[in-house]
């Protein structure tokens, strides 16, 4: 069968094209770092940044610590591979720290080295600071693991200080590690010790530092820059500090730059072609004169648009999609009719908003979703319901008993009307069957379906034809945050705590494809528009892009400096925004693996993104009560995307947030928790009044 998943089963998880076996219960499943075979370019010179290569252990045969040692010659012999089972081996991550120095000294090595940095060249300066953070913990660790209680005390007391402030929440949790059996259960302790931080240096830079930890045989500092960061070294021009801070601030360092190389079609698949049944025009031609002359050019140009392939899109047939029904043909060329009354949006045409407020919503609203033709609306509830409200005058209605179905005469031209029984029409329909908090909700295509995800760690998928459940998807064992059909219907993913994305088919029971990668909670998931692709952003605060087809992650995005809540593809699919704790809105040119912008203005975490349906404006909603448009054709016009920017990272970021905000509408005290554009560009947006 064309189906995705029949091969794999839920356990084999995929990451960055290695495959590791992994007990797909457990909480720790993400922490396995496996890191492709280096490539040879820039690894050469010493072999910094050479690291293990994490293959799947065979059955059996025990869980050794990476021990990639660096010999002189330049050669890197590779040890062990680290697959953390259910339970992880904690003490063989740790073991680890065993080689010691004398702990009296560790505050001298590291002011050694801090003094160093600081007395370096500008030019160099920036760079080597990305050292201290890792250098910190690691250090810290070491001495907290060797039983040094005292010293790792006055170590951290004296230098914790000095790290970047957008490290403060990780040194929260570092800074309550005080015993080595506090490190065994700590899972952020545990991706720190397994995952090497990258960090990005010039090799000007890179050799200024071997050379001065060589003059001073400084070996304990250059033993944890050899077992513990994995240094991505690039020639050419050292990056300043402010290209540098716009990357960094994730749980690991930056991404390497072999991550972002892959080649991802982001183009979108072609539309069927299906005829737009005239006899409606010709009556619209005589209702409203004058009008059918504008609209014609205009359908022409749907048409065109979809008859030519793009060429960066996948192949049509690249992943099985279902067939069309005839009512979504019917949606289709409904959905063109409206496209054609489409306000064309732009810095001099700003859409409505159209403000949808939760009064009295004492359960506690924690997600909400509207239908593409914004005919519904869902909200999800901290008391565990999820409640359907119809938005326009027509009712929702659920489909009669089978005894009264059996009398209708399916011959005749409205069975589809006869079918729904009067007396259940109600404008809100409530549905119960979670025992946790509601935190995702998703209305698939057709509007047939409905999709929450719970603290319970199930997903249901509820039928909008009898307002009940039809399956409970259980495969994360801990809270699922978020969940979102394909724009395609079908498959849908979910994400959560576990620290994994999974992707589902509404008829299988089991997730065809486990992504997993991240270092900390899936916090938001979201299809490429041409559903070949799912965006995940986590809480370790980086944005993950994975192909759906085998479960490869393609881009890793680091640059929030905080949990990201929020993402949107651009409806051409070349572009992402993302929104997180930071405040910051950030835009990625998904083809180039590269930041592109940064928009500032919100206070407060942003958990709504949405583009307009041709893609002029981004809107942005925020727990700050504010709802900001953003110039989207002017953010991502002339952008410098060529080959040198890719290959180093040297990104510069203009400081134009003021000039592509088009404008700030707070609301009275309401957090904007969703947004949507209507199929003529209304904007609506959703949250629940707080009285605080």
């Amino acid at each position: 069968e064309a189906l995705l998943g029949r091969g794999t089963s839920a356990a084999a998880v995929a990451i960055g094209g290695n495959v590791a076996t992994v007990a797909t219960s457990s909480p720790g499943v993400a922490a396995v770092a496996a890191v492709p075979p280096g490539k040879g370019e820039s690894r050469g010179d010493c072999g910094v940044g050479s690291s293990s290569w994490q293959e799947p252990r065979k059955a059996g045969s025990p869980v050794s610590s990476p021990s990639s040692k660096i010999t002189h010659s330049g050669d890197v012999s590779i040890g062990g591979a680290v697959v953390v089972e259910d339970q992880p081996d904690v003490s063989a991550v740790l073991s680890a720290y065993n080689q010691q120095g004398d702990p009296t000294l560790y505050e001298e090595y590291y002011s050694g080295l801090k003094h160093f940095i600081e007395c370096s060249l500008d030019c160099h300066r920036a760079e080597l600071s990305q050292l201290f953070y890792p250098l910190f913990v690691h250090m810290y660790l070491e001495l907290v693991y060797n039983q040094h209680e005292s010293e790792a005390k006055s170590f951290f007391e004296r230098f914790h200080g000095d790290q970047e402030c957008y490290y403060q929440d990780d040194l929260r949790v570092l800074s309550s590690l005080t015993k080595k059996e506090h490190m065994k259960g700590n899972e952020t302790m545990l991706d720190f010790r397994t995952s090497k931080f990258v960090l990005r240096i010039s090799r000007d830079s890179y050799q200024l530092l071997k050379r001065h930890l060589q003059e001073k045989q400084n070996n304990q500092i250059w033993n944890i820059v050899q077992e513990h960061l994995y240094i991505d070294i690039f020639d050419g021009m050292p990056r300043s500090k402010q290209q540098i801070d716009a990357m960094v601030g994730s749980l690991a360092g930056e991404a390497k730059r072999e991550a972002n190389k892959a080649k991802v079609f982001f183009g979108l698949l072609k539309e069927p072609e299906f005829d737009v049944p005239l006899d409606d025009e010709d009556e619209e031609g005589e209702n409203e004169e004058g009008k059918p002359k504008k609209k014609k050019p205009k359908k022409d140009n749907v048409g065109s648009k979809s008859k030519k392939q793009d060429p960066n899109a996948p192949p049509q047939n690249r992943i099985p999609l279902p067939e069309l029904k005839d009512s979504d043909k019917l949606d289709k060329v409904m959905n063109m009719k409206e496209a054609a009354r489409r306000v064309r949006l732009g810095p001099e045409c700003l859409p409505s908003i159209c403000f949808y407020t939760f009064l009295n919503a004492y359960q506690g609203l924690t997600a909400v979703d509207i239908t593409d033709d914004s005919s519904m609306i869902v909200g999800g509830f901290a008391d565990s319901t999820v409640r359907v409200w119809s938005v326009t005058p027509k009712k929702l209605r659920s489909v009669k008993t089978a005894a009264d179905l059996s009398l209708i005469d399916k011959e005749s031209d409205d069975v589809l009307e006869r079918i729904m029984d009067e007396k259940t029409a109600s404008e809100l329909k409530i549905l119960y069957g979670h025992s946790g908090p509601v935190y995702g909700t998703s209305f698939s295509p057709d509007r047939n379906y409905l999709l929450s995800c719970s603290e319970d760690g199930t997903v249901r998928l509820w039928s909008l034809q009898t307002f009940t459940c039809l399956v409970g998807y259980k495969g994360h064992n801990y809270p699922v945050w978020d969940t979102q059909f394909s724009p395609y219907g079908y498959y849908f993913v979910s994400g959560g705590h576990d620290r994994v994305a999974r992707l589902w088919a509404t008829d299988h029971y089991q997730p065809l494809r486990i992504f997993a990668g991240h270092l900390a909670d899936v916090t938001c998931t979201r299809f490429h528009p041409n559903s070949n692709y799912i965006a995940t952003g986590s809480a370790d605060r980086t944005i993950r892009l994975w192909d759906v087809l085998n479960g490869n992650c393609v881009r890793i995005f680091t640059g929030h400096k905080g949990p990201i809540h929020s993402l949107a593809f651009s409806p051409n699919g070349r572009f992402l925004a993302t929104g997180a704790t930071d405040g910051r809105v950030l835009l990625w040119d998904i083809g180039h693996g590269l930041m592109v912008g940064e928009l500032k203005g919100h206070t407060d975490t942003i958990y709504a993104l949405r583009f307009s349906r041709d893609g002029e404006i981004l809107a942005s909603g925020s727990m700050d009560n504010t709802v900001r448009l953003w110039d989207a054709v002017k953010a991502f016009e002339d952008l410098e995307t060529d080959d040198f920017t890719t290959a180093t990272g040297h990104i510069n970021l203009p400081e134009n947030s003021q000039d592509l905000l088009l404008g700030t509408y707070m609301t009275k005290s309401t957090p904007v928790v969703h947004l949507h554009f209507t199929r003529r560009n209304l904007l609506l947006a959703a949250g629940a009044y707080s009285s605080q």
